[in-house]
């Protein structure tokens, strides 16, 4: 695990996932889900995963090229969620894999250096530690708070971003119910990016919403 640990540390030149990681919701509507993103971008989302459950191939193909123009335009990347396949095909910046999404070795190795891959790994430690040895270069915790998306995941308490901290040489992202509320003190425990769902994308004003996210990212810089 050793090898795998210190080509993380090496591979700091694919760039960072850290600030507002702003995670689609299901739309059906393509031209509203390239509103939506445009939006977060506007209030400063600094990462956007493409996430759709649709078993219509087509439309996720299009969607995923409309949104790889809108990021490319706002230098910041796209990643497509459990779907390496799609991700290679419409250009992406990378792809997030879920357990039993795929492999991280093999998808490291299709992605190439540069790739962005992500991982999620709940509220486990060894799955991050196994992730990141195989090539992941940021991984997800949570969920952190309950999450409308899913109700039943299981929780990861915010002290394992301390502890994570201390282990693993990448960004560490967290996931679940976070909210412009309470994602100071998901800052503080140790997260380098905030992925959000519906506290961005259920709000009546996307781009407020995303620039209040935006705002406690800039405070802790101060």
């Amino acid at each position: 695990m050793a090898a795998g640990v210190e080509r993380a540390r090496a591979s700091g030149a694919r760039g960072r996932i850290a600030g507002l990681y702003a995670i689609t919701r299901e739309q059906a509507d393509t031209r509203r889900l390239v509103r939506e993103v445009e939006a977060a971008l506007a209030g400063g989302a600094r990462a956007v995963q493409y996430r759709s459950k649709s078993p219509d191939a087509a439309l996720r193909r299009a969607q995923a090229e409309a949104l790889a123009a809108v990021c490319r335009r706002a230098l910041v990347p796209l990643i497509v969620n459990d779907d390496l396949e799609l991700a290679l095909a419409v250009g992406a910046d990378g792809v997030h894999l879920g357990r039993g999404d795929g492999d991280i070795a093999a998808a490291r190795e299709r992605l190439g250096p540069h790739g962005l891959l992500g991982a999620s790994c709940y509220a486990r430690m060894d799955l991050a530690e196994r992730a990141v040895a195989a090539g992941a270069d940021h991984v997800a915790f949570g969920s952190v708070f309950p999450s409308p998306t899913k109700p039943d995941a299981v929780p990861a308490p915010l002290a394992l971003f301390g502890e994570a901290r201390a282990r693993l040489p990448v960004p560490l992202v967290a996931i679940g119910g976070i909210t412009p509320d309470n994602a100071a003190a998901v800052i503080e425990a140790g997260a380098d990016a905030l992925a959000v769902i519906t506290a961005v994308f259920e709000s009546p004003d996307i781009t407020a919403a995303a620039a209040l996210f935006r705002g406690h990212f800039e405070r802790r810089k101060r």
